[in-house]
């Protein structure tokens, strides 16, 4: 894993806008309707080829395909892995039952119907979990490495749910405990994490599930979302084992969730049991106003040998774009704590994790990438002394 030895690099955290061409045709597949199955393969091919570009002329030196060819981050999975049926239960509206939810009840109604998410399929567990998306994951893997044909990127990688996130989201009706779906998930989703990191890519786990839990139960408690997290990371442990610790990012957020977030999970609180990902690398939210203070945790914390940061220096919380020289105030305070060749400058979120995702414009993500890889040479001035 590429490190930033000579300047601070830059990345992002996995999902991008998709054309207006192609979108629709995503939306097709996962809304179960008919499709043009070879122009939508033609289609997403071009996209990944345009969304590399689009990273290159930005300055980022981290890049993936945007995920073109997913539905969304989370619910690409149920087309990969056998088991899973659709479900007659409603998606719901995000948030809903929250602690967020019950504290801003009238600002949520207002603004979730919104979110691409309310029109995804829902799917439930209903039979034996095993992996049949290598066709799918081979073209994932094709449709980078064309689109990185005389491209000069630093390195590149591809993101893939965590076991915990598949497992929120579909209800199990099939294992006869939450540990043994679980665990059947980690074995499934494995053979993508190694298809990947076989193919030369960094694996990047996208795990929000592991900051999220605590806001969705309005019951739980710390300790209670420690000991249910300490299993999450067992089992992402089990599904990374035999890969290379270096050659696998851990992203772990919020959401896409444009509210007061008073409830957010704090940083301290699972720090910890989230350094126990078997990754090189640890992708966290540190650039919205919520968490940005959460940046002197790190003061207090070992990373485990070798291992990198990755704190988000711009956010999916606000439409506003940062200014280049906070870029590089955030980014510098992680150097200074950690070390600057430790230190790889990114995004807080993903700013498309559902297709369609309304939140953030297309042209306001450019500007904010543009403001990331700008920030970063301004960082590097003050961390080497050069530009």
């Amino acid at each position: 894993m590429k490190r930033s030895r000579e300047r601070i690099l830059t990345t992002h955290a996995g999902s991008l806008p998709r054309p207006a061409d192609l979108l629709e045709m995503v939306r097709a597949l996962a809304d179960g309707r008919p499709y043009d199955r070879d122009a939508y393969a033609r289609r997403v091919k071009s996209a990944v080829g345009e969304i590399v570009r689009r990273q290159v002329e930005l300055g980022v030196d981290v890049i993936d395909d945007g995920e073109m060819g997913k539905p969304s981050f989370v619910t690409y999975v149920t087309d990969r892995l056998s088991g899973f049926e659709p479900s007659a239960k409603a998606a719901g509206l995000p948030w809903s039952g929250s602690k967020e939810y019950i504290s801003f009840p009238e600002f949520y109604a207002a603004t979730v119907p919104q979110s691409a998410n309310t029109r995804a399929r829902t799917f439930a567990c209903t039979g034996p979990i095993a992996y049949h998306g290598h066709a799918q994951v081979k073209t994932d893997i094709e449709n980078l490495k064309a689109a990185l044909a005389g491209v000069g990127v630093e390195e590149a990688f591809i993101p893939a749910i965590s076991p915990s996130n598949v497992e929120g989201r579909q209800e199990n009706t099939y294992y006869k405990t939450d540990e043994e779906y679980l665990f059947a998930i980690a074995d499934a989703m494995r053979e993508e994490y190694k298809a990947i990191v076989d193919a030369g890519f960094l694996v990047q786990i996208d795990d929000p599930r592991l900051m999220t839990y605590y806001i969705m139960d309005p019951r739980s408690t710390v300790d209670e979302c420690r000991r249910w997290a300490e299993v999450r990371v067992e089992a992402l442990n089990h599904a990374l084992r035999g890969l290379p610790r270096e050659r696998v990012r851990f992203h772990t957020c919020y959401g896409i969730n444009m509210g007061p977030r008073v409830h957010d999970m704090e940083l301290k609180h699972v720090v910890d049991i989230m350094l126990k990902v078997r990754a090189g690398a640890y992708s966290f939210e540190a650039a919205n106003p919520r968490h940005e203070h959460e940046w002197r945790v790190w003061e207090g914390v070992k990373l485990p040998e070798g291992a990198l940061l990755v704190p988000g220096a711009i956010t999916q919380s606000t439409n506003l774009v940062e200014h280049p020289e906070l870029v590089a105030e955030r980014i510098v305070k992680f150097a200074k704590v950690v070390g600057r060749e430790n230190v790889i400058a990114g995004s807080d979120c993903g700013f498309a994790t559902f297709a369609g995702s309304t939140e953030i414009h297309p042209s306001v993500v450019w500007a904010k990438l543009k403001a990331l890889s700008d920030g970063a040479r301004i960082a590097t001035k003050q961390l080497w002394g050069r530009a």
